[in-house]
């Protein structure tokens, strides 16, 4: 390592240290109070100090205004959580008290008592008049969700829908089963006389009444070759 690498290490180093813990400290959330304030049974003037307490030692200051205060306590060096936090209205002590917490929200109305305004109790005097609204509260921490609501009755049919563009075509079917075969149709009509066949020898007896059964024959044969070509 060189001579120059050595000293810019060396004094980003000292200058990494100068930097206050507070820098990387992550900031912890205050705690705040609201409420009415009064020094002797009055509301105190717009202006008037409030400040709190911790320890002795004064860790925040605010002025009253309409009758109300509002303070907000940051955490200091030290931690403040479990901590008493006292108060004090231009001075004079306040008996209530409270615990700081962190990021805590707190409504807490102060009744400041000078030593002039000490004694015994007096008769109860007569109403007064009625006090300003006092400050919105800090929103409460959100419930734990409720149980599952029972099913509801069906709603009714909605509206028809338009009609849908035409679908693709399908793909081609496969063959049907071969059908069964037809019934026989009607006899066709006679076909026409044969050629006449040529003339026989003359003859006598027995090998006449053969030629007359061989013509019978080849006239029927005709015929039926005949009816089955009408029938294809």
């Amino acid at each position: 390592m060189t001579k120059t690498r050595f000293l810019a290490l060396v004094t980003a180093l000292a200058l990494l240290l100068a930097i206050p813990t507070s820098v990387f400290a992550q900031r912890v959330p205050p705690h705040q109070f609201v409420g009415t304030v009064t020094l002797d049974g009055a509301g105190v003037v717009d202006g008037g100090a409030v400040t709190a307490w911790i320890d002795g030692e004064q860790v925040a200051a605010a002025n009253a205004s309409g009758g109300n205060y509002t303070i907000q306590i940051d955490q200091g060096d030290s931690s403040y959580a479990g901590k008493t936090v006292s108060f004090k209205v231009g001075g004079a002590e306040v008996a209530d008290t409270a615990e700081w917490i962190q990021g805590g929200g707190t409504v807490l109305n102060l009744a400041g008592v000078t030593a002039s305004g000490g004694g015994g109790s007096g008769d109860d005097g007569a109403d007064g008049e009625k006090g300003n609204t006092g400050l919105r509260g800090l929103t409460g921490v959100a419930g734990p969700a409720g149980p599952a609501g029972s099913d509801g009755s069906a709603g009714p049919a909605g509206a028809a829908g338009s009609t849908g563009s035409p679908g693709a075509a399908g793909s081609d079917g496969s063959d049907g089963a071969a059908g069964s075969s037809g019934s026989t149709g009607s006899a066709g009509p006679a076909g026409p006389a044969g050629a006449a066949g040529a003339a026989g020898a003359d003859g006598s007896g027995i090998l006449g009444i053969i030629a007359l059964i061989v013509a019978a024959v080849a006239l029927l044969a005709a015929g039926g070759s005949y009816m089955m070509g009408r029938r294809a």
